[in-house]
């Protein structure tokens, strides 16, 4: 799993590009959930690539902190190890990525 950003120009902005690989090579749903999209009510799925990873890229704003995880299948939730950091989710169940643009 992996994470880049890049910061833009011209607006206040961060381009984030998700990028998710599952370890047992699969094809899979997977969708990526957090602050930035209501955790679900935008569902911004990743794209299966070629090499077997899932990407999705997005613009948030600059300065920004965002939770956040990967929805598989719909029921296995899961974290990106190149997360900014680690916050506990208000479920109890874990802890959510943290972002940082």
């Amino acid at each position: 799993m992996a994470i880049t950003k890049k910061t833009l120009k011209v607006r206040p902005e961060c381009r984030v590009t998700f990028s998710y690989q599952p370890n047992d090579g699969a094809a899979h749903r997977v969708e990526l959930r957090g602050d930035f999209n209501g955790w679900g009510e935008d569902c911004l799925p990743l794209k299966r690539q070629r090499d077997g990873s899932y990407r999705v890229t997005l613009n948030l704003p600059k300065d920004g902190e965002y939770a956040f995880r990967y929805l598989v299948d719909d029921d296995r939730w899961d974290n990106d190890e190149a997360a900014d950091g680690y916050v506990p989710n208000p479920f109890g169940t874990g802890d959510n990525g943290l972002l940082r643009t």
